[in-house]
Formats: structure tokens, C-alpha cells, sequence
């Protein structure tokens, strides 16, 4: 029996009866399984770069904690607080970002991070759910105003935060934007002349990094030819799912963590079905497609035009970073460097996946009169 009363005045009993606990009880769920399989695809890793054996799992698991903590004090906001927390973050991530590209540190051909006393950042993450919410208030706005410039607006802020994650270069988060904002303007009613347009500099884009990034063509390529191996760390995943079998061969006994480097990070899929097999894999799937599914479901109910676009863009978010991890790593797709939400190894990813998880919560709130279902 709940310890807080339905009569219960208190903020904390107004959020509890008003949250979605469902969906908090699945986001919960995936991250205690970040923390677990932290220990389980780290050690190796760490001990391979002369770091302690539980140095990655200690982080990720602070990590971890700090995302859940941000989660429930952002979900506590209403649609105006999201709104104003949303500015902040995004145009000061877009600040940050422009500081990368002048003093951040370059690693393996990209510049995305920034070294703060003693601290990497990665300001693209936290551009993500920043813009999806800023946009959805700009469409939402425009569509109650005609004289408002929502559309135009929206756009230059979709090409200045696109133009500095290409020069960084970051493609795979570049199309997780694009993605948002095209979903976002479907839902708001735009033209199918807009349509067509937008569908051809998508079709133009993608050709044009093709073109113009050489770790790009070479993934792709590599993807395309069925002549040539699958690269190295994807060779390994797939050897890792076979071995993993429906059951797996039991935790810590995988031998994959050994020889991948992103085992910890982009890979962590593979250790999990070698370890835990392909039941544990579905049952991750399954908790991904039940957040997903679920706030949909949620802001579907929603009277608000901009709970509406706001939540479809954090989910949009969230569900194809998940997608293109997974994806990626059993060969469905060219790899991206795409971590998988709440679970993957990287500070930067965890704690903007928590503030847009927190916002999802604070949308999804049934309000008495603003639509919705307690």
C-alpha cells in the first residue's frame, strides 16, 4: 500500500499520483541494468588501458545515479518550467559547442569534447533534448499564430546546432537531429510540398557525407560489399551473439569484453547477448519499446499541441539511438558510434538522457483540465 494518501497535498504526493509510474518503473529498470552490465563489459577494458579493474563501472554507476537524481527533479516541473530548463540547456550546450571546435580535444579524427577542470563533456548530447523541446514550442506557437515565425525560426536553429555537429564532424548525431525536427514539423501539419523538399535534402544530405567523410564511405562501403569482412569490433559482436546462444554463457564468462575496445560503449549489446543471450536481449528490446510506446501513448491523450510535439521529439530521440546502437551492432546498419540509452558507458550521454527522460515524465503528468489520464 503506497505510504502517500490520494489526499496528500504535499509536492511530493501531487507528483506521485500524477506521474506515470509505469513508465518511471521502466526507465528505472534499464538503467539498474546499465549499472549491472557496467560491471559485467568494463573490467576488461579498464585493466587493458592500466586503469583500475571497476574503474568505467564505478564512473557509469555515479553516472547513473546523478542521471535518476536529474530525472526526478526536472520531472517535478511543469510545461513552463520545461520550457525554460529546455533554453538553457540548448543554447548553452550550442556555446559549448562552439568552444569545442576551437578548444576541444580531437579523438580519432572528430572533435566533440570538451575538457573542463578536469571534466570531458560532449555539449552535442545535450543539444538533443534541448531542441526537441525548444522546436515543439516554436511549432506549437506558430500553429496557434500565424504572424509568429515559428517555421523559420525553427529552421535556423535546426541549421546552426546541424552545422556545428558536421563540423565536428558528428553525421550519426546530425541525422538523430534531422530526425526530430522531421517528425516534429510532420505532426505540427507542414505542406507536402514541405514534405517532398525536406525528403530530398535528407536523400542530398546523406549523399553528400557519403561524399565528404572517409570514415563515412568506408563504414558504408564496408557495410554494402558482401565481399569484404565485416569490421573488426561488428565481426566480433556477431561471434559474440552466436556463442551467447538463447541463454547465454552466464555473467562474466564472456570472453568478447576481451577484444572489443567499445565493449564497455558502443558494443555493450554484444556482451550482453554473449553473457546473458538472446532472452535478456529481447527483454531489453521490450523495455525500450514499452518507454517508447508508452509516452507516446501518453502525449497522444494530450490536449496541448506542444506536450504533444515535445514528447514525440524526446522519444524520437531516445527510440533511434537505441535503434541504430542495437542495429549497428548485430550488422543491420553501417556502425554509427551511437551509445545505448542508459546503458552504454559515457558521462555526457547519461546525464542528457536523464534530463530528457525527466521532461518526458514532467509532459506526460495527468493535469486536471489539460487532457490526459490519471
Amino acid at each position: 500500500m503506497s505510504a502517500l494518501a490520494r489526499t496528500d497535498t504535499s509536492l511530493v504526493g501531487r507528483w506521485w499520483w500524477t506521474v506515470d509510474r509505469w513508465l518511471l518503473s521502466s526507465v528505472i529498470a534499464i538503467a539498474i541494468a546499465g549499472a549491472i552490465l557496467a560491471m559485467a563489459a568494463s573490467p576488461p577494458v579498464a585493466e587493458r588501458m592500466g586503469f583500475d579493474t571497476f574503474h568505467f563501472a564505478k564512473r557509469q554507476i555515479i553516472f547513473i545515479v546523478v542521471s535518476m537524481i536529474l530525472m526526478f527533479g526536472v520531472s517535478f516541473l511543469g510545461p513552463r518550467g520545461v520550457r525554460r530548463a529546455a533554453a538553457l540547456v540548448t543554447f548553452g550546450a550550442i556555446g559549448l559547442m562552439a568552444m569545442t571546435l576551437v578548444i576541444g580535444t580531437e579523438i580519432k579524427g572528430a572533435t566533440r569534447w570538451l575538457h573542463i577542470s578536469g571534466f570531458s563533456i560532449q555539449a552535442s548530447e545535450f543539444v538533443k533534448p534541448g531542441f526537441a523541446v525548444l522546436s515543439a514550442w516554436l511549432f506549437a506557437t506558430r500553429r496557434l499564430d500565424d504572424q509568429f515565425p515559428g517555421y523559420m525560426l525553427v529552421g535556423c536553429l535546426y541549421v546552426l546546432i546541424a552545422g556545428l555537429l558536421l563540423l565536428q564532424p558528428d553525421v550519426g548525431m546530425t541525422l538523430v537531429i534531422s530526425a526530430i525536427w522531421a517528425v516534429q514539423f510532420f505532426i505540427a501539419g507542414l505542406p507536402w510540398l514541405l514534405v517532398a523538399v525536406i525528403a530530398s535534402l535528407f536523400l542530398g544530405g546523406s549523399v553528400a557525407a557519403y561524399f565528404s567523410f572517409a570514415h563515412v564511405r568506408i563504414r558504408v562501403d564496408r557495410f554494402f560489399d558482401p565481399q569484404a569482412e565485416q569490421g573488426y569490433q561488428v565481426g566480433r559482436a556477431l561471434d559474440a551473439f552466436r556463442n551467447g546462444g538463447w541463454s547465454g554463457r552466464g555473467p562474466g564468462e564472456g570472453r568478447v569484453k576481451e577484444v572489443l575496445p567499445d565493449a564497455h560503449a558502443d558494443f555493450i549489446f554484444a556482451v550482453v547477448g554473449e553473457e546473458f543471450g538472446l532472452i535478456a536481449c529481447l527483454i531489453i528490446v521490450v523495455l525500450f519499446c514499452f518507454v517508447v510506446l508508452r509516452g507516446f501513448s501518453n502525449a497522444a491523450k494530450e490536449n496541448d499541441l506542444f506536450v504533444l510535439l515535445a514528447v514525440a521529439g524526446l522519444l524520437t530521440q531516445f527510440a533511434l539511438q537505441a535503434l541504430i546502437n542495437m542495429a549497428s551492432t548485430v550488422n543491420l546498419m553501417p556502425p554509427k558510434g551511437m551509445t545505448l540509452p542508459l546503458i552504454s558507458y559515457g558521462g555526457s550521454s547519461t546525464l542528457a538522457l536523464g534530463f530528457a527522460l525527466g521532461m518526458v515524465l514532467a509532459l506526460t503528468r495527468y493535469q486536471p483540465g489539460r487532457g490526459g489520464a490519471p
